[in-house]
């Protein structure tokens, strides 16, 4: 069984395609209300913790019963990278970066990846993401980047996203991690031309559903004062679109599951 711990949740757009995948969610941290009752609906019976600044290693594994995992995702808060917001980097007290980096250190999962906004490239002149792929190079991982568009895998609206790819210097399988990124580069080019024609007809649905549904509700005040629905939009803004992402989760899910895949890899000493 492949594991997933999720940080900066959401509502689950990256836990969503990582069971897609084949990953099975084995904890969720999310500071926020109306996203935490979305997990809770969907994920009833996972660990979840709001404030990650209060999670150790040893509350994980009391509540989980794991050591390690094979991935840790996250979304950490975009604000301080946000060309809408005043770009203040790690000088943000809501850069929460360093929160997410101490849970990688503690667990050491096999993958790391981390999701954000294209103005973590240039927050504070280009070196935070230097800072962080630094900080990821003093645990022993490799890292890549990744920008995706939305757009590419059927979305109406661009939503470029900034994906960091990490993987741990450990060998698994016979591979280190040099070449099991190379792997997973490779997976990502040869999936390219069928991303678009290799959907199911349920993810197909949730595709067309979106395009079709309207941007606004039709009323947005009522007797009641302002429904949900602003809590709604605004949790779609933050979510990662589980298309956009499925095909990193699924090319880190074929590497460390070669055997399902008809092949075995073999270590000569």
């Amino acid at each position: 069984m492949l594991t997933h711990f999720s940080l900066f949740s959401g509502i689950g757009g990256i836990d969503l395609a990582a069971e897609w995948a084949g990953f099975t969610t084995v904890g969720q941290v999310e500071w926020a209300d109306y996203p935490t009752r979305v997990l809770e609906k969907h994920w009833p019976d996972v660990p979840r913790w709001r404030d990650i600044r209060e999670l150790t290693y040893d509350k994980f594994v009391e509540r989980t019963g794991l050591r390690k995992v094979d991935l840790i995702s996250g979304g950490f808060p975009c604000q301080p990278y946000s060309v809408a917001g005043k770009r203040k980097g790690k000088e943000d007290e809501r850069d929460m970066w360093p929160e997410m980096f101490r849970i990688v250190r503690e667990i050491r999962p096999t993958w790391v990846l981390g999701e954000n906004v294209p103005g973590l490239l240039t927050a504070n002149n280009g070196m935070r993401i230097l800072e962080i792929k630094k900080d990821m190079e003093t645990e022993n991982y490799k890292t890549r980047f990744i920008l995706s568009p939305a757009s590419n895998y059927g979305a109406a609206f661009e939503g470029k996203r900034l994906f960091i790819i990490a993987t741990s210097q450990g060998c698994g399988h016979g591979r280190c991690a040099s070449q099991k990124l190379r792997e997973f580069e490779w997976k990502l080019v040869e999936e390219e031309p069928q991303r678009r024609k290799v959907w199911g007809e349920v993810e197909r649905c949730i595709v067309q559903t979106i395009r079709h549904q309207e941007t606004l509700p039709g009323n947005l005040r009522s007797d009641y004062g302002l429904p949900d629905w602003l809590d709604r939009l605004k949790c779609l803004g933050n979510a990662v679109v589980p298309q956009q992402v499925y095909p990193i989760l699924k090319a880190i899910a074929e590497i460390e599951t070669p055997l399902f895949k008809g092949y075995e890899y073999i270590e000569f000493t």
